[in-house]
């Protein structure tokens, strides 16, 4: 028979550990590459202390003379708020009842939630991983009643449109701050269609005389979010608490000419770089959809081989010179990232697990409803100890 207690038993001894090897696994391959610790996780901070430079006891001298004075390595104390990241599915009561003289029946039902919270923690991690831990999803731009497109399209009332829908999902429950300086939350409402060829966007409520310029976030999430790859390569004043005007050894190679054009010149000019610089090794390049199709037809028209790699996670890519490279769609068109995957960790005060209640209970009623939920949660940051030892080419036109 099945019961709320069969269901807790499930939840904690079947589904757990599958869930968390497709998150911290499968959900994306740059997620593969980084190695989560509980390393340097204080109470509810990350706090490291990060090297930089060279040791300054080394020198050279007479056969009688002083010996080197000792001058230890260079430390910077980085700093991090640990994010909470939650996953929550829900179970009716009339779903259990109906599934009740049949356990495949049941199965099948807790299958269903389980996959559809896999898909969605999946593609919302991901984009967290290439965000800068604001959340920020899109900004609208809705054009007035009654215009039409560049091709003379009418355009549809009920829709708002977006600077980009690259990180929107049908289902996505998004809050509406009114953006700039003075940003304030005014609403929240659910995606019900997004059109990606015209980056418009339609909700459970009609909203498109409301919000132009508003900015969309993930339910609750506005500056909850990790701290991703934008953030590193941002211009923001200080990075994990560490001022960047003071400590250059902060700022990671940035080539940002305004027409790029595809070229192995133009890749081996960015490692070039880093090895020079930094010493590091870039084991890991990712990128935009556009610029691997503007790499493979380099290759193409160059006639070089492709070669192709299956990585950790399933995952297949293509190379360049044994280093793979992935596209994501989550990158910002034009965009390749050149990263040292060892110079990141992903920081856990614990590995997913389910939130328990009293007893130890992982489901509970919602409120007044005959609904249960039960919810994942993680209490994770991400933190590259060496920031300069990155790189990002922007502007990649063809």
């Amino acid at each position: 028979m099945v019961s709320l207690e069969t269901a807790e038993s499930a939840l904690k001894t079947l589904y757990l550990g599958v869930v968390s090897e497709q998150l911290n696994i499968n959900a994306n391959p740059l997620l593969a590459k980084i190695e989560q610790t509980s390393n340097d996780v204080w109470g509810k901070e990350v706090v490291k202390l990060a090297p930089y430079g060279v040791n300054g006891g080394v020198g050279a001298g007479d056969e009688t003379g002083n010996l080197p004075k000792a001058n230890g390595n260079n430390y910077a104390q980085f700093k991090l708020d640990l994010k909470n990241l939650y996953g929550t599915i829900e179970i009716s009561d009339k779903a259990m009842l109906a599934s009740d003289n049949s356990a495949g029946a049941f199965i099948n039902l807790l299958n269903s939630e389980m996959e559809g919270l896999l898909k969605a923690s999946k593609f919302n991690f991901s984009r967290m991983l290439y965000g800068d831990g604001s959340g920020l999803l899109a900004t609208a731009a809705s054009p007035s009643l009654g215009a039409a497109d560049e091709e003379g399209t009418e355009i549809l009332y009920d829709t708002v449109y977006f600077d980009s829908v690259k990180n929107l999902m049908e289902g996505m429950t998004v809050d509406f701050y009114s953006g700039g300086s003075s940003s304030t939350y005014k609403f929240t409402k659910r995606i019900t269609a997004v059109d990606r060829a015209k980056k418009g966007v339609k909700f459970d409520v009609d909203v498109s005389m409301l919000v132009d310029f508003y900015e969309l976030y993930i339910q609750n999430s506005k500056d909850k979010e990790i701290t991703g790859l934008k953030k590193i390569f941002s211009d923001s004043e200080s990075l994990y608490g560490v001022m960047r005007s003071n400590n250059f050894w902060l700022n990671p190679y940035v080539n940002s000419e305004a027409n790029n054009t595809m070229s192995i010149t133009l890749i081996q000019s960015a490692i070039d770089n880093i090895e020079q610089n930094v010493g590091g090794e870039i084991d890991f390049i990712t990128c935009s959809y556009d610029v691997r199709r503007f790499y493979l037809n380099y290759l193409n028209t160059n006639r070089r081989n492709i070669d192709y790699m299956n990585l950790d996670g399933g995952f297949k890519a293509i190379s360049y010179n044994g280093v793979p490279v992935i596209a994501d769609r989550f990158i910002d068109d034009g965009v390749m990232y050149l990263l040292n995957s060892s110079d990141f960790k992903l920081h856990q005060l614990c590995d997913w697990r389910w939130i328990e209640g009293e007893n130890g209970k992982i489901i509970r009623q919602n409120g007044n409803t005959p609904t249960y939920t039960a919810t994942l949660v993680k209490y994770a940051d991400l933190m590259c100890d060496r920031p300069a030892g990155q790189a990002m080419i922007k502007n990649i036109k063809s």
